[in-house]
């Protein structure tokens, strides 16, 4: 039996969430919701890539400086440290300037992708990033 088309079903058709070879990065996750770094965590892993998370800005930093990610999803609302900040601080860190950081925030207003792309995030993605949307951020 055949799986509907996207245009049958009207739901986004997933094309691959395999493993492609030579495709696997290095991702750091920063998210204070613990279901999201879960759900983030499962389906990063199952892409093929290597995952570390923090819960918390002060974690983020120390994380980075050791892990090297090649990507930070990095939450700009966590309750303890601005996300500008963070992204700012590991781009300072030596051997770290190049890890591309994408901002990945529940609001969508002009001034939080302004503060979020003038401290080096690469994108600004509202929540929740589809696992599509995800594979595509990884493969650049």
């Amino acid at each position: 039996m055949a799986l509907p088309s996207e245009k049958e079903s009207g739901e986004p058709k997933i094309v691959s969430l395999r493993p492609q070879p030579g495709a696997t990065r290095r991702v750091l996750v920063v998210e204070d919701h613990l279901d999201t770094v879960h759900s983030m965590a499962v389906m990063l892993k199952s892409m093929g890539h290597q995952v570390q998370f923090a819960i918390n800005g002060f974690a983020a930093i120390d994380i980075a400086r050791s892990f090297r990610p090649d990507f930070v999803l990095l939450d700009i609302g966590l309750p303890d440290y601005k996300g500008d900040e963070i992204a700012r601080q590991i781009k300072w860190e030596p051997g770290l300037e190049h890890t591309k950081i994408i901002a990945i925030t529940g609001c969508s207003d002009d001034e939080t992708k302004q503060r979020a792309m003038s401290a080096g995030c690469e994108g600004v993605f509202v929540k929740p990033l589809s696992p599509v949307a995800l594979e595509e951020l990884l493969a650049k």
